[in-house]
């Protein structure tokens, strides 16, 4: 805890991150930014050959999908709604005297159709279903999304809004599980290419409850899941900073997703915490990357 806060401490002072008040939200600086920046041209480098479809969706998504996918069946504890004001004027006379008073001031605030974006890939499948069947050599698709997941820490590799890039790839078993490969090996290349210390390790969701439990010994067995750990804050406990993930057909069956052939499609994502990243280069070369090692530099700008 002493690490994370100290950690945490000097990133402010260096203006590299902006403290908010609320722990895990954060503004950037523009170093900060720099290094996210470069590190997405570098990753870019790794997949363009690809030929993945590039989407961007905002940090919100629809509320019927965010329902639909299950996730607060699962993750309730780590979920964000969007809530605004729906009162009249008295209503809002009302909310006016409470801010006064210091007491709660958001009775009225209701549920609005949007929730916050738990996980890039999640409004990508509703939105690849509604175009009908996969081509026949399947999907590919290229995601960053800022994305809110509700941890609050004062570590600063646990924030509660964060940016993530993901490749998603839809198509058979085969193909998708050779995805995930390609990027396992990949990711152990980029890393070494920036000069972290990394290793790979089986991992499971954080599901909720005593039923989470069991999801997650199944995820753990099935091998569905494996991470790429970085020390950031913690040499025995290390950050995963990247996520490696086959969902079978679990979206493909929730969503419609379907191959050519109509069989239904199995999914695969490879996921990067940009901020964890920049975090774990910080970390292992300094707060000033002018005094990068040159290899690195080399790396991330030319």
């Amino acid at each position: 805890m002493d690490m994370q806060v100290s950690f945490l401490d000097r990133l402010f002072e260096s203006g590299l991150l902006i403290e908010t008040g609320v722990d895990g939200l954060y503004g950037r600086g523009g170093r900060f930014e720099d290094v996210i920046a470069a590190f997405e041209r570098l990753i870019d480098r790794y997949g363009a050959a690809d030929g993945a479809e590039a989407i961007r969706f905002p940090p919100g998504m629809n509320r019927a999908y965010f329902e639909k996918s299950g996730y607060m069946k699962s993750f309730p504890q780590l979920a964000g709604t969007v809530h605004s004001f729906c009162g009249n004027e008295l209503d809002h006379v009302s909310l006016l005297k409470c801010m006064d008073a210091d007491e709660d001031w958001t009775a009225e605030q209701k549920a609005t159709d949007i929730v916050l974006t738990p996980a890039a890939c999640y409004p990508l499948y509703p939105t690849i279903a509604k175009r009908g069947n996969l081509p026949e050599k399947g999907g590919l698709y290229d995601l960053q999304s800022y994305c809110f997941r509700h941890e609050p820490s004062n570590d600063p590799a646990r924030q509660q809004l964060f940016r993530m890039r993901e490749y998603v790839c839809m198509g058979s078993q085969d193909q998708v599980t050779d995805f995930r490969q390609v990027w396992m090996d990949r990711g152990q290349q980029i890393m070494a290419e920036v000069g972290l210390p990394v290793e790979i390790d089986v991992a499971n969701d954080p599901f909720f409850g005593r039923a989470g439990k069991m999801l997650a010994n199944n995820q753990r067995d099935q091998n569905l899941k494996f991470e790429l750990l970085i020390p950031i804050t913690s040499v025995s406990n290390p950050t995963a900073c990247m996520s490696f993930n086959y969902h079978q057909d679990a979206f493909g069956s929730k969503w419609g997703l379907n191959l050519a052939d109509g069989s239904v499609a199995h999914t695969a994502c490879v996921g990067f915490g940009l901020e964890r990243i920049a975090l774990a280069l910080f970390h292992h070369h300094g707060l000033d990357v002018d005094q990068w090692p040159q290899s690195v530099r080399a790396a991330l700008w030319g």
